[in-house]
């Protein structure tokens, strides 16, 4: 396993090379880029179709840069700088443990001025360049693709809150020991809960901008079993927990042409530090699981590969809007109810013990069931496909 990339360099190359950047953190940047891709390529297809029109929006140009402007441009290039400085001057412990040094109140008072400084002069020069004797109103048209990345950014940061309070929810008792780790904690993420809410904040936004619901699920049909399917390699890769329930069976015959790792696995070096001591290892990361498990984050994302194949395959060819999210809610729900079979996870004291997870992925293959149902019939119905 490889915790953070400097155990993949030192793996693979034989370089030891410290580096702060969590491989966890890595792949879900990846898988960030992955579904951004996806998003962006939908939208200038769906506009390229005149499902989606320009948007029109008046700004106003030619002004200096305003005080409330200036302001927050310091505050953000203190914090910045506060963190870097103090990081560069102690590169072993931001290393060590990244999160928690982020987290933490540790900085450089000398690094937060200067940060505030050159944000500051960089926010009035780049103002300075466009300002006009008289500012004035225009009207700018703006295509659906070029706001990819504020709603990136919309269902990052209400995926994450998702993913976090769908997670204190199923475990309940870790979060009432210790609330303010739990919610400050870079650990502990559902995903469902994540694509829920997220994916809630993006239809907002981009129904206020003009694209209709409906055509947005259908992107996200496409869009996110891509990026859940890199973002799950990064479960794998860095050993966070998210594994199956003891696998000690050997590798079946038939299944002889496979690398034994995807048959069960001991995660050695998971990025959590569960099992027992590796001999010899000298490190932060020397654990590993002493009877091996289901690779259950290899799994799924092999199957979410599958999943996005398949709504790719489709997304050309279904012309009722909400039929392909339709499918992807069957698909999905099925996936992750499947898993959860040979999956470890928090059960809840309910018909006879069930996980969260299991619940959600019923309703969501239910959903995607019923979804379909009324969209055909609307279409019959008015005997028409609507655009």
């Amino acid at each position: 396993m490889y915790p953070n990339l400097s155990y993949f360099f030192k793996d693979v190359f034989g370089l030891d090379i410290p580096l702060p950047i969590q491989t966890y953190g890595f792949f879900v940047a990846l898988a960030f880029l992955a579904g951004g891709f996806m998003l962006s390529q939908e939208l200038k297809r769906k506009e390229k179709e005149g499902i989606f029109k320009t948007i029109q929006k008046k700004i106003l140009v030619g002004e200096p840069a305003t005080a409330k402007e200036l302001i927050i441009a310091g505050i953000i290039g203190f914090l910045i700088g506060f963190k870097l400085l103090e990081a560069a001057l102690n590169y072993t412990d931001f290393v060590d443990n990244p999160q928690d040094f982020i987290l933490s109140s540790r900085g450089h008072f000398l690094g937060g001025i200067i940060g505030a400084g050159i944000s500051i002069y960089m926010s009035w020069k780049e103002k300075n360049k466009q300002k006009l004797d008289q500012p004035k109103w225009i009207t700018k048209e703006i295509h659906p693709y070029q706001l990819t990345g504020t709603l990136l950014v919309f269902a990052g940061i209400f995926g994450l809150l998702g993913a976090k309070i769908f997670h204190n929810l199923e475990n309940m008792s870790d979060f009432l020991a210790d609330p303010i780790g739990s919610i400050f904690s870079f650990s502990g993420l559902t995903f469902l809960g994540g694509l829920i809410l997220g994916s809630s904040a993006v239809l907002y936004l981009a129904n206020k901008n003009g694209m209709k619901p409906l055509h947005m699920l259908d992107i996200a049909a496409v869009g996110v079993p891509l990026a859940y399917a890199v973002g799950r390699i990064a479960c794998h890769v860095a050993g966070d927990g998210c594994w199956g329930i003891p696998n000690p069976a050997p590798q079946p015959d038939w299944l002889a042409w496979l690398p034994e790792w995807t048959w069960h696995y001991n995660y050695p070096h998971n990025v959590i530090n569960d099992g027992i001591q590796i001999h010899a290892c000298d490190g932060k990361h020397c654990r590993v699981l002493d009877v091996p498990v289901w690779p259950t984050s290899l799994y799924e994302s092999l199957m979410s590969m599958v999943i996005f194949a398949i709504t790719m395959a489709f997304h050309k060819i279904i012309k009722i809007p909400g039929i392909l999210f339709s499918m992807y809610l069957f698909l999905g729900g099925i996936e992750r109810f499947t898993i959860e079979q040979i999956r470890i996870n928090t059960k809840y004291d309910i018909m006879g013990g069930i996980t969260q997870a299991e619940i959600i992925s019923s309703l969501m293959a239910l959903s995607g069931i019923l979804l379909a149902i009324f969209l055909f019939m609307k279409a019959k119905k008015n005997n028409v496909l609507e655009k």
